[in-house]
């Protein structure tokens, strides 16, 4: 094929490998996985750490030389019969949009900036305070703490002895510099006026009662729109504007980084005028739709997400691509793990949870810290040479610039617990990230025995198979086969409470896991947080709100799609051309939480998306 699906990652622009979607984090008890808890994202790096330099693309190609590729995590089949087509997926990041689905079942999206009248009102009913009643000077130095420019400190104004002229000061400063609080202090007999930022960690570490309005909601719910950043990287962005801890914002899933994409977040007892006043600042982040509610957002409770998704430079006829969209809107596609669970390095993420699941844990410490074929960044490469040489956590340690990434957590661990107490030592990794290794595991075998029952049964529901009733799974039996479509058969990622299908292909779960030296009787793990219980997920998706439209254009650097952000400035939609020289795909769908949109894009242009096969298929990426 001349062209190749094509994950983003040209050099010199801002691009990757095709991320997605929502995922789930600790699994509690069995449960139907189309209940999302999180995006799970590869270790590396901590909430709130800052990237580096993305690698240059030939520094980036001989890493994928050693990456995954979709036969190595059990995708295999493909469930229609077209003839599949090659195309560019991400060419560009605003290929890839998302608009989060609320669990009202409404499309969210980023349209109305203003601040809502509540708080309008609220401050024209506010008296005005006397213009001049700060200084020159000290208007000068709360501007500075307003932005940040003395992050911990204070200014202090020596106050009037009589309390209404104190009372004239504190609302000046609050009117004229929001986010910042005051109090009165008595040092030497005098009173002073004390601002402060309303949540620098002196305030943080003594918290005092600020007013917000008995009607008014405690949560303030914002669409917020992001460009090529992730869902934690914009919100630790936010916390840092606004001096806030980031668990203080609340969301119902993570989105991909290498898209725009829209979703509600909500954030306790901060005014919609302070977080407008960010829009001023932000960069490819914008935030408005502003309400007051009184309840934050929880994890899971979105419907899904929509999807509004280019592939470029497509070489499929009309026909052919009428073809593979028709059979993506009425049959679906199999609801397979995308590669993104697995990562992107030389050491699988499902290697590290097999051996956690094993409870062999200097294998554990082996994988993540031992050299690894494939181009890395020099810090770690150094890293990994000196823990093979020394097996001196110290050392290694000293190696790395930044110490949140996983290997530096662990090698923390290991130096503050002793490499005698690993399992301790481990636990310094995000709880999250050490939750992925082993959903990674459960992921992959998942991938292998759906890709075994498409194999043997193809669409058709059989005699022991399994359907869910609620939320808990029952066997077919022969009398209720024609009852059911392949749409309603779920396999189950292994654990200790779940069922398994009883005919062949289920039985081999259990030949699955003894190779890999696991007991499908004991997926209790001594450490409880390790502990599967396991969960139900449908082997076929058939996404909703499908449309599509093959579209000509001459210039691959322009936008195809018009965004949210384009409409509020009243920028013109795209034009196409016609008898432009490129054809692109432009599809739109919608998917339930914890299912992969590159795996139906994987559907209808049947080409592998492992970004190791795509630096194999198109190195003109790297040109």
């Amino acid at each position: 094929m001349s062209e190749a699906i094509s994950p983003s990652v040209q050099v010199g622009e801002k691009r990757g490998s095709p991320e997605d979607e929502e995922e789930n984090t600790v699994i509690k008890k069995p449960r139907v996985e189309s209940v999302s808890q999180e995006n799970e994202e590869e270790p590396g790096a901590e909430e709130g750490e800052e990237e580096e330099e993305e690698e240059d693309g030939e520094t980036f190609a001989e890493m994928m030389k050693h990456g995954l590729t979709e036969v190595d995590v059990g995708i295999l089949k493909y469930i229609s019969d077209h003839e599949g087509f090659s195309g560019i997926l991400k060419e560009r990041y605003s290929d890839f949009v998302v608009h989060e689905i609320s669990k009202q079942g409404k499309i969210v999206h980023l349209d109305n900036l203003e601040i809502p009248a509540e708080v309008q009102d609220e401050e024209e009913v506010a008296p005005q305070p006397e213009p001049d009643i700060l200084t020159d000077e000290q208007k000068k130095q709360l501007a500075e703490l307003q932005l940040f420019k003395n992050k911990e400190d204070n200014v202090s104004i020596e106050g009037d002895e009589a309390k209404e002229k104190r009372t004239l000061v504190h609302k000046a400063i609050k009117a004229q510099f929001p986010g910042l609080e005051t109090k009165t202090e008595e040092r030497d007999g005098r009173r002073y006026i004390v601002a402060y930022h309303a949540a620098g960690k002196r305030a943080l570490a003594a918290p005092r009662k600020h007013f917000w309005p008995k009607n008014r909601g405690s949560f303030c719910h914002f669409v917020l729109y992001k460009e090529n950043k992730d869902t934690m990287d914009a919100i630790n962005v936010l916390s840092k504007f606004l001096r806030l801890r980031p668990n203080m914002f609340s969301y119902m899933g993570t989105k991909d980084k290498r898209a725009i994409t829209v979703q509600e977040i909500a954030v306790l007892k901060i005014t919609a005028e302070r977080l407008a006043h960010l829009n001023k600042c932000l960069m490819n982040l914008k935030l408005g739709n502003f309400s007051y509610k009184n309840h934050p957002l929880k994890l899971g409770e979105l419907q899904g997400n929509h999807f509004t998704v280019v592939i470029r430079n497509i070489s499929g006829t009309d026909a052919q691509v009428h073809q593979a969209m028709t059979s993506l809107q009425e049959t679906g596609f199999i609801n397979y793990y995308g590669m993104q669970r697995f990562g992107t390095t030389a050491v699988p993420t499902h290697h590290v949870g097999r051996a956690i699941l094993r409870n062999d844990w200097s294998e554990v410490v082996d994988l993540i810290l031992k050299p690894r074929p494939g181009a890395e960044k020099e810090f770690l490469v150094r890293c990994r040479e000196e823990w093979a040489k020394t097996q001196d956590p110290e050392a290694a340690l000293k190696k790395l610039p930044n110490k949140r990434c996983v290997e530096g957590q662990l090698l923390r661990g290991l130096s503050m617990h002793g490499k005698k107490n690993i399992i301790t030592a481990f636990g310094l990794i995000p709880r999250n990230n050490r939750l992925m290794y082993i959903h990674s595991y459960q992921s992959v075998v998942w991938n292998t025995m759906v890709s075994r029952r498409i194999e043997a049964f193809g669409l058709k529901p059989v005699e022991g198979d399994l359907v869910l009733r609620g939320t808990a799974a029952q066997v077919l039996s022969a009398e209720e086969v024609d009852k059911h479509t392949i749409h309603d058969i779920v396999m189950p990622l292994p654990g200790y409470d779940v069922i398994y299908p009883t005919h062949h292909v289920g039985k081999g779960y259990r030949e699955l896991l003894s190779a890999d030296g696991l007991d499908i009787d004991n997926m209790r793990h001594k450490v409880k947080d390790y502990s599967l219980s396991g969960a139900y997920r449908r082997v076929v998706i058939r996404p909703t709100d499908v449309s599509w439209e093959v579209i000509r254009y001459n210039d691959p650097r322009i936008s195809l799609v018009h965004t949210d952000f384009e409409r509020l400035e009243s920028k013109p939609a795209p034009v196409f051309n016609k008898e432009g020289k490129f054809r692109a795909l432009r599809m739109e769908f919608s998917l339930p939480p914890s299912t992969y949109a590159t795996m139906a894009i994987r559907e209808v242009l049947k080409l592998d998306t492992s970004i190791k096969k795509q630096t194999q298929l198109n190195t003109t990426w790297f040109n």
